[in-house]
């Protein structure tokens, strides 16, 4: 277990005060089996009305409407949860799901399908010679084992890059750059696996650790805010994987959202109404920081969230 304190700042700046709009904020944890908030700690200003809901994938949504004008606009959000990461265990894989192909359960299927399909095309299938090249030097078809294979080779071949430009690169151009963000490769990941007829969704959160579970090298995108993929596989549910660090498991990885596509899953929306050129710029601090870790990391069986 590992006790994580996390700070988010969000600052919008105008030349003039301006009238705002819906926001939507998804800033706090998923709380679970694997992760319980301790504290949490919210500020916005100009003071808004606010209210929470949970969106069509059960994620926590602040919702906040505005009455004032103002020439800044500040989002802030802190929380201090107990972390206990679980890392893929081959035994817990249904037998039939140990090598892949294979199919879910027809029971599972409705509820999946979505997440199983391509949603960006991919015309010369470029993605697909990818995945085969990757699996081919794998020489493999144990799921687990191939799942490893794709998160690692994505962050061997391409290269790491920080964008503060909002969406995302669809699956081929991040191929055809050979680099780009965490977002990037977490949609360039969930495609490749789709196409081996995986479901797979896409997950924001924040990420945190100085080095790699093995020592090896330090993490990228450290105290930030972090996109990864989780893949559900029977018998062991939904295991995350994160392609810019080749992090297997959830080890340093802590959930906020997860979503069919990366854009049901961006942090903070909204609009303001104003002269076009009143927008300055944004400004986004995140903190993510270890205040202990136990001698113990395993979770109480009867604790409840």
């Amino acid at each position: 277990m590992a006790l994580i304190r996390i700070s988010h700042q969000t600052v919008y700046r105008y030349r003039e005060p301006v009238q705002f709009g819906e926001h939507r904020f998804m800033c706090r944890p998923r709380g679970s089996h694997d992760l319980r908030l301790v504290e949490t700690g919210l500020t916005v200003c100009p003071t808004p009305k606010l209210r929470w809901i949970h969106d069509v994938f059960g994620n926590s949504v602040l919702v906040a409407t505005f009455a004032e004008k103002a020439s800044e606009l500040v989002f802030e959000s802190t929380f201090t949860a107990e972390h206990y990461p679980v890392d893929p265990d081959v035994e817990l894989i249904e037998p039939y799901a140990e090598t892949l192909p294979f199919t879910y359960d027809a029971s599972e299927i409705p509820d999946l399908s979505r997440v199983m399909e391509r949603h960006y095309p991919d015309p010369r299938h470029q993605v697909d010679a990818w995945v085969r090249a990757v699996c081919a030097e794998a020489g493999t078809a144990r799921t687990l084992e191939v799942l490893f294979a794709i998160t690692r080779a994505i962050q061997a071949q391409f290269a790491y890059e920080s964008r503060d430009d909002e969406g995302t690169r669809t699956p081929t151009d991040t191929l055809a750059r050979g680099s780009g963000s965490c977002r990037d490769f977490a949609l360039f990941m969930m495609e490749a696996v789709r196409s081996l007829g995986l479901a797979a969704r896409f997950v924001s959160g924040y990420l945190y650790g100085d080095v790699l579970p093995d020592g090896a090298a330090a993490v990228v995108g450290g105290g930030a805010t972090h996109a990864w993929v989780e893949v559900y596989l029977p018998g062991a549910g939904w295991l995350p994987f994160d392609p810019t660090n080749a992090i297997i498991g959830g080890r340093h990885l802590i959930r906020v959202a997860t979503a069919r596509d990366p854009s049901q899953a961006a942090p903070l929306r909204g609009s303001y109404v104003g002269p076009a050129d009143a927008y300055l710029g944004i400004t986004v601090n995140v903190t993510v920081g270890v205040v202990h870790v136990p001698d113990t990391g395993t979770a109480p069986e009867a604790s409840v969230p």
